[in-house]
């Protein structure tokens, strides 16, 4: 694709399954950090396109990101067809590109999605929904990348990243990108696909308290309620960033779940394709 880097590691020689990535904010797709630079290994036996989001990583500027624009980049690097995981505000993406083409996706997996309006109804995310709709209508349009980062972190008790021109910039389209927790998400197309689904949590121990209060505790029960109404499993793992610091945990996931769906897709699938399997801003970096 010209218009959006991507990231490829493949140890599969194009031969193996595909499989796409969408990144949340302050990142992008290789980042070690917050991205998924962790998922690596995957690659041994499948083809990891990793992609930087419009405004992001390595991938042309654009005046406002959005979570659609987003879902046209992943169909289009489904080619014809593959696995899809989405972190954070990637998760709104894989969303709404998995509801549009169900056709191409041959498993979904969500990692603390930011999708935070269809469970609107949880009065924790309620309450999350109603402080960001507050904070963005409170940002100057000046505030410096600077400040964004350290509100980011530093304001909810964590440590901030280096502000790297490449963390500033992903900073400034953070900013300036369409909301995705106030993303409205037809469920009904994904709770009638066949291919398996996962949502992935931290169960946040060890966070400083204000960013579980803040982040993690909606984050939580917005995945309580996807897993619930499009049927998917929901594991949870110790921590707060599931893919970096949990990462065998996450990665063995991913194996499972791929191999259910390269398996449906060629007739020799065998159990449930979904099923529980528990184990600042309301969207993480």
């Amino acid at each position: 694709m010209d218009d959006v880097h991507v990231t490829q590691w493949d140890g599969t020689a194009g031969r193996g399954p595909r499989a796409v990535f969408a990144h949340g904010i302050l990142t992008w797709g290789d980042d070690e950090r917050y991205g998924f630079a962790a998922q690596r290994p995957l690659a041994d036996r499948y083809r990891l396109l990793l992609m930087d989001r419009r405004g992001y990583g390595r991938s042309p500027d654009i005046a406002h990101s959005d979570y659609e624009a987003d879902a046209d980049d992943l169909i289009r690097l489904l080619g014809d067809g593959g696995h899809l995981v989405g972190h954070a505000y990637g998760g709104v993406s894989a969303l709404v590109a998995a509801a549009r083409r169900p056709d191409l996706v041959r498993s979904l997996t969500l990692i603390q999605p930011g999708a935070l309006r269809p469970a609107a109804g949880h009065p924790v995310v309620a309450a999350a929904l109603e402080r960001a709709r507050k904070a963005t209508t409170q940002l100057p349009e000046d505030y410096p990348p600077e400040e964004f980062l350290r509100a980011s972190t530093e304001a909810l008790g964590m440590p901030a990243p280096e502000p790297t021109p490449q963390r500033l910039r992903a900073a400034a389209s953070s900013m300036a990108e369409r909301p995705c927790w106030d993303a409205e998400i037809p469920l009904e197309p994904l709770a009638a696909a066949p291919w398996p689904k996962l949502l992935i949590s931290g169960d946040w121990a060890g966070a400083p308290p204000l960013y579980k209060e803040y982040a993690g505790e909606p984050l939580i029960a917005c995945a309580e309620f996807l897993a619930e109404a499009i049927g998917a499993g929901h594991l949870v793992v110790p921590g707060y960033y599931p893919h970096t610091q949990r990462p065998a945990e996450v990665n063995a996931a991913l194996r499972e779940l791929w191999g259910r769906g390269d398996g449906l897709r060629d007739g020799t699938a065998q159990g449930p394709a979904g099923g529980r399997a528990d184990a600042g801003p309301p969207d993480t970096p």
